[in-house]
Protein backbone atom coordinates (compact mmCIF):
# COMPACT_ATOMS: atom_id res chain seq x y z
CA UNK A 1 0.00 0.00 0.00
CA UNK A 2 1.35 3.51 -0.62
CA UNK A 3 1.90 5.95 1.76
CA UNK A 4 0.59 9.71 1.29
CA UNK A 5 3.70 12.35 0.49
CA UNK A 6 4.55 13.88 3.98
CA UNK A 7 2.84 10.89 6.06
CA UNK A 8 5.24 7.71 7.45
CA UNK A 9 4.20 4.56 9.80
CA UNK A 10 4.00 5.63 13.34
CA UNK A 11 3.57 3.86 16.47
CA UNK A 12 0.08 4.15 18.99
CA UNK A 13 1.26 6.66 20.58
CA UNK A 14 2.94 8.95 17.86
CA UNK A 15 1.29 11.24 15.56
CA UNK A 16 3.08 12.46 11.97
CA UNK A 17 1.39 15.95 13.21
CA UNK A 18 2.85 16.35 17.04
CA UNK A 19 6.03 13.73 17.59
CA UNK A 20 6.14 11.02 19.49
CA UNK A 21 4.08 10.83 23.32
CA UNK A 22 5.98 12.40 26.14
CA UNK A 23 8.04 9.54 28.60
CA UNK A 24 7.07 12.01 31.15
CA UNK A 25 3.78 13.63 31.97
CA UNK A 26 3.87 17.26 33.23
CA UNK A 27 2.44 18.43 37.05
CA UNK A 28 -0.37 20.09 34.89
CA UNK A 29 -1.01 17.00 32.98
CA UNK A 30 -0.34 14.41 36.10
CA UNK A 31 -3.08 17.02 37.98
CA UNK A 32 -5.41 16.71 35.07
CA UNK A 33 -5.21 12.91 35.07
CA UNK A 34 -5.85 13.02 39.15
CA UNK A 35 -9.12 14.65 38.35
CA UNK A 36 -9.40 12.51 35.82
CA UNK A 37 -9.66 9.14 37.96
CA UNK A 38 -11.77 11.00 40.90
CA UNK A 39 -14.47 11.56 37.97
CA UNK A 40 -14.17 7.84 37.02
CA UNK A 41 -14.59 7.07 40.56
CA UNK A 42 -17.47 9.22 41.79
CA UNK A 43 -19.25 8.16 38.09
CA UNK A 44 -18.55 4.29 38.88
CA UNK A 45 -20.35 5.02 42.60
CA UNK A 46 -23.50 6.84 40.55
CA UNK A 47 -23.68 3.68 38.27
CA UNK A 48 -23.59 1.20 40.75
CA UNK A 49 -26.07 2.96 43.41
CA UNK A 50 -28.52 4.87 40.79
CA UNK A 51 -28.07 3.69 37.42
CA UNK A 52 -26.38 4.85 34.11
CA UNK A 53 -29.16 7.19 33.20
CA UNK A 54 -28.41 9.14 36.39
CA UNK A 55 -25.33 9.18 36.15
CA UNK A 56 -25.29 10.84 32.09
CA UNK A 57 -27.49 13.12 33.39
CA UNK A 58 -25.53 14.45 36.38
CA UNK A 59 -22.35 14.69 34.44
CA UNK A 60 -23.83 16.57 31.58
CA UNK A 61 -26.02 18.87 33.64
CA UNK A 62 -22.60 19.59 35.74
CA UNK A 63 -21.51 20.44 32.11
CA UNK A 64 -24.58 22.78 31.47
CA UNK A 65 -23.62 24.34 34.57
CA UNK A 66 -20.04 25.02 33.46
CA UNK A 67 -20.81 26.38 30.09
CA UNK A 68 -23.59 28.54 31.24
CA UNK A 69 -21.37 29.80 34.94
CA UNK A 70 -23.66 28.48 37.03
CA UNK A 71 -22.72 27.48 40.39
CA UNK A 72 -21.88 23.88 40.72
CA UNK A 73 -22.59 24.02 44.48
CA UNK A 74 -25.21 26.37 46.47
CA UNK A 75 -23.20 28.90 49.20
CA UNK A 76 -24.62 26.88 52.28
CA UNK A 77 -23.43 23.33 50.27
CA UNK A 78 -19.92 24.90 50.22
CA UNK A 79 -20.16 26.01 54.02
CA UNK A 80 -21.23 22.07 54.40
CA UNK A 81 -18.61 20.60 52.35
CA UNK A 82 -15.41 22.40 53.67
CA UNK A 83 -16.18 20.57 57.13
CA UNK A 84 -13.93 17.42 57.53
CA UNK A 85 -15.65 14.22 56.23
CA UNK A 86 -13.70 11.03 55.73
CA UNK A 87 -12.20 9.52 52.27
CA UNK A 88 -14.31 7.53 50.84
CA UNK A 89 -14.48 6.90 47.25
CA UNK A 90 -15.78 3.61 46.48
CA UNK A 91 -19.36 2.45 46.36
CA UNK A 92 -18.86 0.10 49.20
CA UNK A 93 -17.55 3.11 51.39
CA UNK A 94 -14.49 2.03 51.75
CA UNK A 95 -11.00 3.88 50.71
CA UNK A 96 -9.66 4.60 46.78
CA UNK A 97 -6.04 4.33 48.04
CA UNK A 98 -6.35 1.13 50.33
Amino acid sequence: MMEKPGTHNVGPYESVRFGPAPTELSAEDKSKDAFFVQLAEITEAMIAKHGKDFAMGTLVLSARFVAENRPLIKPTDAAAKSSPRPHVHKSDGSCCHG
